[in-house]
């Protein structure tokens, strides 16, 4: 039977081997079709939007909002709102760490100096994003003949 702990345990171990995939092998033609092709964090999206479901089917459905910081307490005291709560921030997460890697290739910034800020945005998301923006200011423009929208 699927409980929020075991669905919360599925989602955590299905995100390792995208980010093991983006840290060690961005360019492998399996990463580009399961990972920064989207499809991996797609199914994120899709097991968040299950989660959804279900916690609006519950009779928790009525309880809490995003209107204050006690009624998202409240929304979150469900654990099947909280579940699906992680996993909105481990698809988005990962959609940040796509974009480092693809934005990092665009400009030519090495993928060596990449790997903290994938590590932390994988850890502790916005740190890592933080950290990539000022990488990024290393290589402000592309890398001459680099693809609009690399693959």
């Amino acid at each position: 039977m699927l409980t929020p702990e075991l669905v919360f345990s599925l989602a955590n171990t299905a995100v390792l081997p995208a980010w093991l995939l983006l840290a060690v092998a961005p360019r492998w033609g399996l990463t580009r079709r399961l990972i920064r092709s989207g499809a991996w964090p797609l199914l994120l999206a899709a097991t968040y939007a299950a989660l959804l479901v279900v916690h609006y089917l519950s009779p928790h459905a009525t309880e809490g909002s995003f209107s204050s910081l006690a009624e998202v307490a409240a929304l979150f005291r469900d654990p099947w709102a909280l579940t699906a709560g992680w996993a909105h921030y481990l698809c988005f997460d990962l959609c940040v760490g796509i974009w480092e890697v693809r934005d990092a290739e665009r400009r030519g910034l090495p993928h060596i100096l990449l790997l903290p800020a994938l590590v932390l945005t994988f850890l502790v998301g916005p740190i890592g994003l933080l950290l990539y923006a000022a990488l990024r200011q290393l290589r402000p423009t592309p890398a001459p003949g680099a693809p609009a929208i690399p693959a």
